[in-house]
């Protein structure tokens, strides 16, 4: 009978028994599978941690016990066990989020949904329980899907093994993957623990015997494994992994065996002490398509047909992704140089091609942007090009090494940045908004933001050529608009997409958001008012046109689709006010806050960042009733003969 229905709270579970408790899990696939084909959303992961969340939830008192996940795209399941069980509009205004929000719950800790964060969190949570007296309390985080590749993970292992007194549960989530499978020693080592056939056949011979031995006998067994750092991992020896750390270890355990899995997390809350439980889990379980799924075991999905797992609509779409890969395989063809470099996001970033062709030209480093970031400046230096292909969103981890390793040593990389701007449903901590505030205090560095396909494809070209300065080229998330031509070049490369014969307002769009522009020129046009729309290709440093043009127009608007403090209007003003231009200078984006999970249109909305509401702004800065006001029409313009540009662009 279905159960999934009478779970308003974790408590819920206490009552089922074992075979109850698995027949939920079979509602519960069935259920994410019916449920995120028609939504989109992390399909793969979460279908991977059905019977170990329900055990932690089983075991722990959440949210007595916070539980923190790692990352927060894997808590599809402990949301429907902690009352949210309507995933109409997962992702979308008004509807569930796709990573821990703590609006939504009590049970969700941390939003965040960056990866490897997960121990940092955890070490000071059971830090703050245990000195305030809390020491009933236990804490328990999941670790996994890609996030053992991260530096803050062993930084936080470190630290949590320098004090033994705390409830500290670590839930080893192993799949074996994060987007695809994941790399490094680290990985290799526990693939090995994963497939050993010592392991398979010591779990299985010992459970059995113990388990014809009875309960006390199985008492034995738990007891014999957890003292011992689990007797099957000495047999692979994975125990030796953690022998150093000082921490208890307990595995590996099957992931999907419920029974199995409640035991050991009963095991590990009794210690008093942290302990690690090292689950095996399979991404994708329990639906064919997924597991069939080579690439990322639909790690995310949009709308599918929940029977084939193929995509629903959209088909026929070029997305901004699909051209990057397709211009940098032949930039790659052409340079020898050129190499590819990605955190765990081949395929999401669009390095796969390149990889699938020049195998030995690709270093995925996993969830470590950090080191992604610092070891192309050692390639740049040992004679090679990098490009680090990355999401604006996870740019923001690896900014000391972009400042301090890339750019003070004028190391030519060139940093891709998909998803930049409004993301959508991913929510605050995907949207890739900060970059362009973020990496123009960079010096020497140079920024393209591509307005369409054929600018993206030179703009990228231009940012490879570029050998002493770190150079990037952001663009946003889905599908490439129509081509954009320009009427005019000018000399320095800005692009000039239309004018007129009065010089009433300078409309500067930025990338994307200059068809923004186009579209606010011509309303201002039937109103009477003259615009110049420019797209400036490369927003740092502001080129010598942007300069004139401006001194010339009784009114400069930039728009763009990052935070308005600190964004690229703001640079744009300042250069105009060292140029003696007293151009006013209105710098349209979006606000510096963090911003809920929507469409993209729904925010650019909220934002204001739409013609009709830019046009009826404009319309009143010229007439003078709205502040910053248009300088008055026929008065004298600012000479910029004495002002020297910046660095012009590459």
């Amino acid at each position: 009978m279905p159960r999934l229905g009478s779970i308003g709270g974790p408590r819920d579970l206490d009552a089922l028994s074992v075979e109850e408790l698995e027949d939920l899990a079979q509602e519960i696939r069935d259920f994410l599978i019916e449920n995120v084909s028609r939504t989109g959303g992390h399909l793969g992961p979460n279908l991977g941690v059905v019977e170990l969340t329900l055990a932690m939830h089983r075991v722990f008192d959440s949210p007595n016990d916070p539980m923190i996940f790692d990352t927060g795209h894997q808590s599809y399941v402990h949301k429907l066990l902690t009352g949210r069980q309507d995933f109409s509009r997962l992702r979308s205004r008004g509807g569930l989020a796709g990573y821990p929000q703590r609006s939504e719950s009590p049970h969700d800790v941390v939003e965040s949904s960056h990866a490897s964060s997960s121990l940092s969190w955890a070490d000071g949570v059971s830090r703050a329980l245990t000195r305030t007296g809390r020491k009933d309390r236990h804490v328990v985080a999941v670790v996994g899907d890609g996030s053992l590749t991260g530096g803050m993970t062993w930084e936080a292992l470190n630290n949590i093994s320098d004090e033994n007194d705390r409830n500290l549960v670590i839930i080893v989530n192993d799949n074996g993957r994060s987007y695809a499978p994941t790399i490094g020693g680290m990985a290799r080592y526990l693939n090995r623990v994963r497939t050993a056939e010592t392991y398979r056949h010591l779990h299985e011979g010992s459970a059995t015997l113990f388990g014809r031995l009875g309960p006390a006998a199985r008492a034995v067994y738990r007891g014999v494994r957890g003292g011992t750092h689990g007797f099957l991992s000495r047999f692979t020896n994975n125990a030796a992994l953690y022998s150093n750390l000082d921490i208890k270890y307990l595995g590996p355990v099957d992931g999907h065996d419920i029974g199995v899995m409640i035991e050991t997390l009963e095991l590990a809350k009794s210690y008093g002490a942290p302990v690690i439980v090292h689950a095996i889990t399979e991404k994708g379980r329990g639906y064919q398509p997924a597991l069939d799924d080579e690439a990322d075991q639909f790690h995310a999905v949009g709308k599918i047909d929940p029977l084939t797992g193929a995509a629903v609509g959209g088909a026929g779409s070029v997305g901004w992704g699909d051209v990057f890969a397709e211009e940098l395989l032949a930039i790659g063809e052409e340079r020898e140089d050129v190499v590819g470099i990605t955190a765990a996001m081949l395929r999401p970033t669009g390095l796969l091609p390149f990889a699938q062709r020049f195998p030995d030209r690709v270093y995925d480093v996993g969830i470590a942007e950090q080191h992604a970031v610092a070891s192309a400046a050692g390639l740049a230096f040992g004679g090679l090009h990098p490009v680090v292909a990355i999401y604006a969103t996870f740019m923001n981890r690896a900014f000391d090494q972009v400042m301090m390793d890339v750019a003070l040593h004028r190391a030519g990389v060139t940093f891709v940045l998909d998803r930049a701007g409004v993301t959508g449903p991913d929510g605050p901590s995907h949207h890739g908004i900060w970059d362009l505030a973020m990496l123009q205090i960079v010096p020497h560095i140079r920024i393209a933001v591509p307005r369409d396909e054929a600018r993206l494809r030179e703009e990228l070209r231009e940012a490879v050529a570029v050998a002493d300065a770190p150079t990037v080229v952001r663009f946003p998330k889905g599908s490439v608009g129509a081509d954009l031509p320009a009427v005019e070049r000018l000399s320095d490369g800005v692009d000039v997409l239309a004018q007129s014969e009065a010089k009433d307002v300078l409309l500067v769009g930025i990338g994307p958001m200059a068809h923004l522009a186009v579209d606010v020129a011509g309303r201002l046009r039937a109103q009477g008012i003259g615009a110049t729309v420019v797209d400036p290709r490369w927003v740092v440093p502001v080129q010598p046109s942007i300069v004139e043009l401006a001194a010339s127009h009784r009114l400069v608007i930039t728009i763009e689709d990052g935070i308005r403090v600190g964004g690229v209007g703001t640079r744009v003003r300042q250069v105009l006010r060292e140029a003696g231009v007293d151009t006013a200078v209105d710098e349209l984006g979006l606000p510096d806050e963090f911003i809920d999970h929507a469409t993209r249109e729904q925010i650019l909305e909220d934002a204001g960042l739409t013609a009709a509401k830019i046009a009826q702004d404009v319309v009143s800065q010229v007439l003078g009733t709205r502040i910053p006001k248009a300088r008055p029409e026929g008065s004298d313009v600012s000479s910029v003969d004495d002002w020297e540009s910046t660095p012009p662009r590459p």
